[in-house]
């Protein structure tokens, strides 16, 4: 049963984080319908802003709506969908890693490192709490959305935002199996590093190796293989 908002932000936002909190905590499931009548019920609000919410969760990617059907929760990730995804980003992000490299300011290092330690203290329960597994969706992909803003390349960076809904679904399809947040931080920590020297190359390689050891754990048997000699630690 579902309990009266609080007054404290716009209703559409409050509908929007509380269907986001049931997607984290498997309350909603992947592929499961959302009709808008029975949540309005459920959440004592009017289908208005139930309709906001769901239209921005669509344009996240967690949500899908279908013709004559209405909206759903997105479904997992098929290891094919994984796969190319992956290999949009290994296109992708090592690029905007190495532009941000060349473009760093304190300002920007210091927001990055807060979503290095976020994402850390996240990693003991982020498989098993909720608010944890939250802290660790909004870090891993604060710090991500931060390196495409920095790279100096606004259709790259557009380019990322326009895949972002796709990575937060692969964020929840890690969620079903392991998020590993401990060694996301860690490779997050060497990206850092290596913009922090200034270094395109070592950048653009510990990116290259970040996603692909997400990519490893997401799908169990995938080899990794380090990119080069010039990862950083």
């Amino acid at each position: 049963m579902g309990t009266p908002p609080s007054d404290r932000q716009p209703l559409a936002d409050r509908m929007y984080d509380v269907l986001l909190d049931q997607f984290m905590d498997g309350t909603r499931g992947a592929g499961e319908p959302l009709n808008i009548g029975e949540l309005s019920r459920e959440l004592h609000v009017s289908q208005t802003p139930l309709r906001e919410a769901l239209a921005r969760l669509e344009h996240t990617g967690l949500v899908r709506r279908e013709a004559l059907k209405g909206y759903r929760v997105a479904p997992l990730f098929s290891t094919e969908e994984l796969g190319e995804l992956m290999d949009a980003r290994l296109v992708l992000e090592p690029v905007l890693a190495a532009g941000a490299s060349l473009r760093t300011t304190p300002e920007f290092m210091a927001e990055l490192l807060a979503t290095i330690d976020d994402l850390q203290s996240s990693a003991r329960l982020a498989d098993t709490e909720a608010e944890s597994f939250k802290l660790y969706w909004s870090s891993d992909d604060q710090f991500h959305r931060l390196i495409a803003q920095q790279s100096g390349n606004s259709f790259l960076a557009d380019a990322y935002g326009s895949m972002g809904g796709q990575v937060q679904r692969f964020r929840l399809f890690m969620k079903a199996g392991s998020t590993d947040a401990s060694s996301a931080a860690e490779e997050h920590r060497k990206i850092y590093n290596a913009l922090r020297a200034g270094d395109p190359e070592a950048a653009a390689t510990c990116m290259r190796n970040h996603i692909a050891r997400a990519r490893a754990r997401a799908l169990p048997g995938t080899r990794f293989t380090s990119a080069d000699r010039h990862e950083s630690h």
